[in-house]
């Protein structure tokens, strides 16, 4: 499978789109003609910038309102042909993609649309060219790949063929079933591209949510599959609009490109093994399968007063040293399985973590059955392998680079029942210190830049295989947050990750104090929470005003007691039809916070009360001049 992108794709000027895509190593790209309007020198240097990177220009496009024009217009079209040939001499490609006609001017005249192809495909065959034809799902006349693919078949031409996109096919609907009679010559082209389901005017539906496979919705690999059973052999090229990756890294994005590609590759694979032996599927090894199973540990960085608060705030809610690693200034803080670090070794990872951002999560573990597996598949996804010291004896923990450069290690589970603290680390007062509240991690939310919101997704999904759902709002005093959770299928695993435009919202104003992206928010679950924030030290609580509760009471019939212990202990509250689910957060430390939960037959996170914890975080970061 012969991978390539359109350069609309990326951000940059059509240099700096053709070196990326080279260099995530892309075969083909697509030349989006705006790209090349706007480039300041010759198609003549961009062919030899496209040579000299060893990348493929494989078409020019679009070629816009061609077929069924009014006598007075057809002929300039053809002229415009004409002259995008010449262009594609110049370029050094042979294909010129051509879009359904969007023209007021368009005739509803299927054999007028037919002969003008004809002629078309005769004028590309002078010139040793190809055309396809592409059907937008907002065409005056075409609208879908059906109708294309009739025009196309009534030509039945060797130099026209058609484009399937699968943004413009799955916008019209899910029947891929006429695909399947279109034979592999027939198609010019595969554009692939990803999208969250939206009830929107599809024009901007197209114009700005598309993604990256694996970013969104759409059942991408049946689509990939039904068209390798066509005996389809050409390239599959990105073509997303979208307006995270038209201001994000143009390598980055190239990338992430790349290895969505790599995914959706092996992903068909696993699901049509009757074709493994197709040489489209034989470009890369199959993947190795991702098997991650829980939160091990997370580890923080910290020093100084910071570090002092944090094993406060750690101790108020239960909390104790049980261990000290064998070789570095790394300590253990367990409850019940829960294990949290304290690195405060110099010249380590950790140190220079905390220079820059001050107390901050620098780490986090999961346990899987195989860490080797899970480092191979991450390495062939393009995610490079994290070296860290190892002293002899100690465990050779595979880690990557993860979410706001935290690491994210992968941690064998080890035999006999052992777990990773202890080999690395020795014992120190009460090692198995237990509670009668059953604490587990419950999810962590991390805030993020947009420009890594659907890289985050990726990463989740094709590294992880954690599911990815659709993006909710959360609403903040000072502005929106856009929420998306990866988990795992058990819910073992629950990983918020949240992003904001305005700069004063909760996730924004995370990012300002610790200079970047990254673990802000660790909850823990517990089995009895009115009994557990008894013992907890009032002081560390985020307090919660007194209107929710009167709102509260409104809203749901709670028993009085039930609703006075609420008020009393800055609980929150929230029911569905399943269950129902209680909880409290923590004052913050540089930004960081603890929630800690107690669901009862409750999927949900309480987002019915992210505004009221928003808004207590704003009263407390803000100074206390500027209060009300």
């Amino acid at each position: 499978m012969q991978h390539s992108i359109a350069s609309v794709c990326l951000s940059g000027d059509l240099r700096q789109k053709i070196e990326a895509a080279a260099a995530a190593g892309f075969e083909g790209i697509e030349i989006f003609e705006n790209d090349l309007l706007l480039f300041d020198q010759s198609p003549n240097v961009v062919r030899q910038i496209a040579q000299d990177n060893g990348i493929d220009i494989i078409a020019l496009q679009p070629f816009r309102d061609f077929e069924a024009m009014p006598a007075a217009k057809r002929q300039k079209n053809f002229d415009r042909a004409q002259r995008k040939f010449d262009l594609m001499d110049t370029l050094g490609t042979d294909t010129l993609l051509i879009c359904s006609n969007v023209s007021p001017f368009a005739i509803d005249n299927f054999s007028r649309a037919v002969d003008d192809f004809s002629t078309l495909a005769n004028m590309a065959q002078t010139r040793q060219f190809k055309v396809g034809y592409e059907a937008l799902a907002w065409g005056r006349y075409v609208k879908d790949y059906q109708q294309a693919w009739e025009l196309v078949k009534q030509v039945d031409h060797d130099h026209l063929g058609v484009i399937l996109d699968s943004f413009h096919i799955f916008a019209r609907g899910r029947d891929l079933s006429t695909i399947k009679e279109i034979p592999g010559n027939k198609i010019t082209l595969i554009q692939i591209a990803d999208a969250p389901w939206l009830d929107m005017d599809v024009l901007q539906w197209s114009r700005h949510f598309r993604c990256f496979p694996g970013q969104g919705d759409f059942p991408l690999v049946e689509f990939m599959q039904t068209v390798m059973q066509t005996g389809y052999q050409g390239y599959v090229s990105h073509e997303i609009f979208n307006d995270e990756f038209r201001s994000a890294p143009t390598l980055k994005t190239a990338i992430d490109g790349k290895r969505s590609l790599v995914w959706l590759q092996d992903q068909v694979r696993k699901v049509t093994p009757d074709l493994a032996a197709n040489r489209q599927l034989e470009a890369a090894p199959p993947l190795p399968d991702a098997d991650v199973q829980r939160v091990e540990f997370i580890e923080f960085a910290a020093a100084g007063e910071q570090q002092e608060q944090l094993v406060t705030l750690l101790t108020a809610l239960g909390f104790k040293k049980t261990h000290q690693h064998r070789s570095k200034d790394v300590s253990l803080y367990k409850n019940d399985d829960v294990c949290l670090l304290i690195n405060e070794e110099p010249d380590s990872f950790a140190q220079n973590h905390f220079l820059m951002r001050g107390l901050s999560v620098c780490a986090t573990a999961f346990l899987t059955s195989d860490s080797a597996a899970i480092s191979e598949r991450a390495a062939h996804l393009g995610y490079p392998r994290f070296e860290t010291h190892v002293e002899n004896g100690e465990l050779n923990i595979p880690a990557l680079q993860g979410l706001g450069n935290e690491l994210v290690y992968f941690v064998d589970k080890l035999d006999n029942g052992k777990r990773f603290y202890d080999v690395d680390f020795m014992p120190v007062g009460d090692t198995t210190p237990t509670s009668p509240f059953n604490i587990q991690v419950d999810h962590l939310a991390s805030s993020i830049a947009e420009s890594e919101f659907l890289s985050a997704s990726l990463f989740y999904k094709i590294v992880f295989g954690l599911d990815i759902h659709q993006p909710h709002d959360l609403i903040d005093p000072y502005g929106l947050i856009v929420s998306r959770t990866a988990t795992s299928k058990d819910k073992q695993i629950r990983l918020p990750f949240n992003m904001s435009r305005a700069g004063s919202a909760s996730s924004e104003r995370f990012r300002q104090i610790q200079q970047g992206s990254g673990v802000q928010h660790i909850a823990l679950h517990c089995d009895d929470i009115l009994t557990f924030v008894e013992n907890v030290d009032p002081s560390i609580l985020l307090p919660i005003p007194a209107n929710y509760y009167d709102d509260l009471e409104a809203r749901f019939s709670l028993d009085e007691d039930f609703a006075a212990q609420l008020r009393q202990y800055n609980l929150l509250y929230d029911q569905n039809e399943t269950g129902h689910f209680i909880h409290f957060y923590t004052r913050a430390i540089n930004g960081v916070f603890f929630e800690v939960v107690q669901r009862h037959q409750y999927g949900n996170y309480g987002e019915a009360n992210a505004h009221v914890r928003m808004a207590a975080q704003a009263r407390c970061d803000m100074p206390m001049s500027k209060r009300s």
